[in-house]
């Protein structure tokens, strides 16, 4: 193996582990969200910090790639989307952070379970954490065909998130009671569901990058 190629390797093994590290933010904030676990959400907010660095540390070491190498074509394009990507994969785990502030709180425990189960938040975290690992997958094995699945999957986070604030405004109006606490827990409870439908963009931003590495498209801002 070439000594570009190694350093190459070493800057996609940096981006797995952060991915890794990523996914395992979304899927403890999924558990500490349904299950109300306070001390799992403390994790989470713990752990960001190791995100932070990773992303500082790939964004350091691809400069210096870009620098020592001069890589031209596939190899500048996946240095390129490395550095995207890892960019996104921080702001996923900003998110994930946010999640766990929420139950961190513990303000807002006494919503309806019904209105909860209707909101689909545990459809839609898996839905965010299959689109993560779908995409980990197609990069690791540098092959798009599974792209349109994983962005129909955002899609569908959409059509959710639309469907939560009509669920959310009947739940108050039809409450018969001008409780403020609730309102607010509503409202709470609303941004929490939007943080999950920017995970879902932003999954959908990763699937883009790997596109642009592997087939040479840009599919941002609907480029063909």
């Amino acid at each position: 193996m070439k000594h570009t190629e190694k350093e190459l390797q070493a800057l996609k093994d940096e981006v797995t582990q952060m991915w890794k590290l990523v996914l395992s933010q979304l899927e403890k904030a999924k558990q500490a969200f349904l299950a109300n676990d306070i001390e799992l959400a403390r994790e989470i907010a713990t752990r960001e910090k190791r995100v932070d660095a990773f992303d500082l540390k790939i964004d350091s070491d691809c400069e210096n790639y870009i620098a020592l190498y001069n890589p031209v074509a596939i190899d500048l394009r996946l240095v390129l989307s490395l550095i995207k990507i890892s960019n996104t994969l921080e702001r996923i785990g900003d998110f994930s952070e946010g999640i766990a502030a929420h139950v961190i709180a513990d303000d807002c425990t006494k919503i309806d379970a019904q209105v909860i189960e209707d909101l689909q938040i545990e459809q839609i975290f898996d839905l965010l954490i299959s689109m993560l690992s779908d995409s980990f997958v197609a990069l690791e094995a540098e092959n798009t065909r599974i792209s349109g699945k994983i962005i129909a999957k955002d899609e569908e986070v959409d059509r959710l998130y639309r469907e939560a604030v009509t669920i959310l405004s009947e739940w108050i109006v039809n409450s018969g009671e001008q409780n403020i606490q609730k309102v607010r827990c509503a409202l709470k409870l609303m941004l929490l569901i939007r943080k999950l439908e920017r995970i879902g963009d932003h999954c959908s931003n990763i699937v883009e990058e790997i596109v642009f590495y592997i087939d040479a498209k840009v599919l941002k801002h609907g480029g063909k």
